[in-house]
């Protein structure tokens, strides 16, 4: 059966790689809810998050095919009650309208709402919550002359998670980097020409 699912993908950042894993999406016809690219708490390591409406034996399988890419150390899938997200929306409305038809601070306490920009042609407000909870105050303001309304990709945490630099840690432990080798062919054109300065 099909739910919700937050995918969270850590990786490198490199140039071509939101390509590449949304061919993967393209590939097996399923579509993004919503993507969202971040910085991680781990410098030079970005955090993905995309949200998909599949079946778990789907996202297992795609989790596979994403953490085939070179450059992501770890995917993750999650439920919505496995994971504490919110998204933001803005919501641009005539300022004469909404002054005079509206109780605006009822308005705000009620949605958690709070003006971003006051000009004299529009108010713009701002909240953040679960997708019902903006969507709701789309609907409130409708009838009064909505302008503009945007909302954000998900941002999410995973609840049981203790943080990717923690996996950083455990993955260095159980495969320690190389050494480095001192290059092969270097050496052998020092054996070769030791005074030329190769």
């Amino acid at each position: 059966m099909k739910q919700e699912y937050t995918i969270t993908v850590y990786t490198e950042n490199h140039i071509g790689l939101l390509n590449r894993i949304a061919i993967i999406f393209s590939r097996r016809k399923i579509n993004i809810a919503c993507l969202n690219t971040s910085p991680s708490e781990v410098e030079s390591i970005h955090r993905f998050t995309i949200v998909i409406n599949e079946t778990e034996d789907v996202v297992r399988k795609l989790i596979r095919q994403i953490e085939k890419q070179v450059e992501v150390l770890k995917a993750y899938f999650n439920t919505a009650d496995e994971i504490v997200w919110q998204e933001l929306a803005l919501y641009k409305v005539p300022t004469e309208v909404i002054a005079e038809k509206v109780k605006v601070e009822r308005l705000l306490r009620q949605y958690g709402a709070r003006a971003v920009v006051i000009r004299k042609d529009y108010t713009v407000f701002e909240t953040t919550g679960h997708r019902e909870e903006t969507d709701k105050l789309v609907e409130v303001l409708a009838p009064y002359e909505l302008i503009e309304f945007v909302r954000s990709a998900r941002v999410a945490i995973i609840k049981e998670s203790k943080g990717f630099h923690e996996k950083v840690k455990e993955f260095e432990q159980a495969e320690p980097a190389e050494e480095v080798v001192e290059n092969e062919y270097l050496s052998l054109q020092e054996e070769l020409f030791p005074d030329t300065g190769y």
